[in-house]
């Protein structure tokens, strides 16, 4: 009788669920990248794909030129996410078109909210003026949530002289807002606002028309007001409310490599 021989184990397919990035690896790329130029920070993140399949998340606002006028030299096909949550300025729709036109960005991605939840919850439209929180989940947390799905990291604008919620911004950090462990990288984190206007200056770049008029961060046109001279930058946002932030962006912790004023107390 032949003797039988038993089969190999069989490898099993296993589907790794566990985050892409850790707090320690925010922690190494901001070790590996201090005092790198921006430039050549965002060269190498790109084109050696450090941080995975990665997208741009932009408002097309007062500075979003530089970002993505950065981001264009190295690839112009990265994928450029922006929400088109139904209440913005016509001038920034328009200043979105100009922007990717003059870029030559070729992979915009406009995000909408989910019809049927704004029928459900902002039917009338009215949502910013008594929960301005819940109009932001439905127009941004929740299109932004669904598209970066199949991303790695994103890449914003965010500045740290911006508020005194972004003081202290590292250039890279873990995505609070899910448990996915997303990276989230902040280019201009360290930038002024003199080297942007410089920047924006010496690259020809168009300038957002609404700036011109006192606002220096543009949102919804609800929810957004002009500044005063000397005023935060971000104060005109949200005037009148207790929030600073949309949702999308979840303030950093000194764990991310950077430390952050003592005072700083996080709402999550």
């Amino acid at each position: 009788m032949a003797e039988t021989v038993p089969p190999e184990p069989r490898n099993i397919d296993r589907i790794n669920t566990g985050p892409r990035f850790s707090e320690s690896d925010a922690v190494r790329l901001n070790k590996l990248f201090k005092g790198t130029d921006t430039v050549e920070m965002l060269g190498t993140v790109l084109r050696d794909q450090l941080a995975g399949d990665l997208a741009v998340v932009s408002s097309f606002g007062a500075e979003s030129a530089v970002l993505l006028h950065l981001v264009a030299q190295v690839d112009p096909a990265t994928p450029v996410l922006f929400l088109e949550t139904g209440k913005h300025f016509p001038e920034t729709l328009a200043y979105r078109d100009t922007l990717v036109a003059h870029l030559c960005l070729t992979n915009l991605i406009n995000l909408t909210p989910d019809a049927e939840l704004l029928k459900a919850k902002d039917e009338s439209g009215l949502r910013w003026s008594y929960d301005p929180d819940g109009c932001c989940d439905i127009r941004k947390v929740q299109p932004l949530a669904r598209a970066i799905e199949r991303f790695d990291a994103t890449i914003t604008g965010r500045k740290g002289f911006q508020s005194s919620t972004r003081t202290g911004l590292p250039r890279f950090e873990i995505d609070r807002s899910d448990a996915q462990g997303r990276l989230k990288i902040n280019p201009l984190a360290d930038w002024s606002a003199e080297e942007l206007s410089e920047h924006l200056q010496a690259h020809g770049l168009p300038v957002h028309p609404l700036v011109a008029e006192g606002y220096p961060s543009i949102g919804c046109s609800p929810c957004t007001h002009k500044v005063a001279p000397g005023e935060d930058p971000r104060s005109g946002r949200w005037k009148g409310w207790d929030k600073t932030e949309c949702g999308i962006h979840v303030p950093g912790t000194p764990d991310s490599g950077d430390e952050l004023p003592p005072e700083f107390d996080p709402v999550f």
